[in-house]
């Protein structure tokens, strides 16, 4: 892979997307290993958790990369967009929890990829926004619904009219960062996190995120009877039995994902 990097260590996952000298911008060839890697990842039982973060200092992922976008077509635009929207897709469809540590800038596409993890930590010198009406375009990998549902329409109304930049502060001010650390520790912050999943029965972190993601987009009664459905499958896991013996016998779990 010629733009991004895979490493793995303990079941926990980092991809680093890896174009500083173009502020990560996320091309075609860019989307298309992030499509491949992330089907690979998808089918992987012994990872428990991935961080998403951007090599450099500056940014996470900076946008769609503006010199690509500026000769497209409108079929090919389709095309484009077809390919953000499929991408993310994947990242949010993945069976195990999606960190974004976001170290810079994630404007444009790179918020909108951050937007498809789970939760997004931020280091202090980070940067967000959707600016693409100051190309007389809009966001196309799914910015304009995943923003409204995470900070509500008002609030996503207003960055993307404007296409205001926002610090990391306004960030989680606004609910769209969960907490914002220093550039030295948001990395070794997020891998804590990722490790504290990775001990939980990943069987049920599954069912969890399966259930918050398509209950969300359903009504209160719908929601609960995934919740329902999901639980009780659980109680015929490996898993299940062995979770509440180690509680009773007052002991850590050893979880096999079975």
């Amino acid at each position: 892979m010629e733009t991004l990097r895979l490493e793995e260590q303990g079941g926990i996952a980092t991809l680093t997307l890896d174009r500083p000298k173009a502020l990560n911008a996320l091309n075609s060839q860019a989307l298309g290993e992030l499509k491949e890697t992330l089907q690979a990842l998808a089918g992987r039982d012994d990872v428990r958790a991935l961080i998403v973060t951007g090599a450099g200092e500056k940014a996470f992922v900076a946008g769609a990369d503006i010199s690509e976008l500026a000769q497209l077509s409108a079929l090919e635009a389709t095309r484009f967009a077809d390919l953000g929207h499929a991408v993310m897709a994947q990242l949010e469809a993945l069976p195990f929890p999606v960190i974004a540590a976001v170290n810079g800038f994630a404007l444009g596409g790179g918020c909108e990829l951050a937007l498809a993890c789970d939760f997004i930590y931020a280091s202090e010198k980070a940067k967000f926004g959707l600016p693409e009406v100051s190309l007389g375009l809009i966001p196309g990998f799914g910015g304009t619904q995943r923003l409204t549902r995470l900070v509500g329409r008002a609030r996503a109304k207003e960055l993307i009219f404007t296409g205001d930049l926002i610090d990391a502060a306004k960030a989680k001010e606004v609910g769209l960062a969960l907490e914002v650390l220093a550039p030295d520790q948001l990395l070794a912050h997020c891998r804590k996190v990722a490790e504290k999943v990775a001990t939980r029965g990943p069987l049920a972190v599954r069912q969890a995120k399966r259930a918050v993601e398509f209950g969300a987009d359903a009504d209160l009664r719908t929601g609960n009877e995934l919740e329902r459905q999901a639980f009780a499958a659980l109680f015929g896991s490996a898993d299940q039995r062995e979770g509440t013996k180690a509680f009773m016998e007052k002991r850590a779990p050893a979880f096999t994902g079975r």
